[in-house]
């Protein structure tokens, strides 16, 4: 496997796990960042976390899949 195909997916990985943390755990990611307990701050990061695990999915199926299918 290739540095750059490692390198796409593990930053897949990072924002996948990232964007699922602040789906199911919006309370600790608003601990961490310090804002207050409201809900406008609850949407704004499940909104956050649904784009970094779409970012996630998208970026490491794309480039896998474009790495298999160069390949052949």
């Amino acid at each position: 496997m290739k540095a750059d195909l490692l390198v796409m997916d593990g930053v897949a990985v990072t924002a996948g796990a990232a964007g699922l943390t602040l789906l199911l755990r919006p309370a600790v990611a608003r601990r961490l960042l310090g804002l207050a307990d409201s809900e406008p701050a609850a949407y704004g990061l499940r909104i956050a976390g649904a784009m970094l695990m779409a970012l996630g999915i998208f970026l490491g199926g794309f480039a896998t899949m474009f790495a298999v299918a160069s390949a052949a």
